[in-house]
């Protein structure tokens, strides 16, 4: 199911950068000189279609490096919660542990005279155990 919502997803979207880069195939000038703007020496000619994507490919790159710098403290206290139950599960083993060292032994509650392997009642209807 999941690999069939992402052909869903992805197909449509691949088809939509196609027949965008195909209608924005003229070159354009992307120039990071700010102060000559007739001849830049730091320009570059690339084709409309590709600048728009690395710019997009960019703003999500951008986009989740903030979330993830933004999350950090919960990461941080997810990692703390997980060692301080680590840990108190090693308490309760090492406290069940002791308990049951401590019990002179367990006692067992004796079967009613024919009742059998399965109790009293035996079985129900549809034979299962009860």
């Amino acid at each position: 199911m999941r690999k069939f919502l992402t052909a869903l997803i992805v197909i449509p979207l691949g088809l939509v950068l196609v027949v965008f880069a195909v209608a924005n195939r003229h070159f354009v000038t992307v120039s990071f000189d700010p102060f000559v703007s007739d001849d830049p020496s730091l320009s570059v000619s690339l084709p409309l279609f590709l600048v728009l994507i690395i710019v997009a490919l960019l703003g999500v790159m951008a986009g989740g490096c903030a979330v993830w710098l933004g999350q950090g403290r919960w990461r941080r206290a997810a990692r703390r919660n997980e060692a301080e139950a680590r840990s108190a599960k090693a308490e309760v083993a090492d406290l069940r542990a002791a308990a049951a060292a401590a019990k002179p032994g367990a006692q067992r509650l004796p079967i009613p005279s024919g009742a059998g392997l399965y109790g009293p009642f035996g079985r129900d209807k549809q034979r299962a155990t009860l």
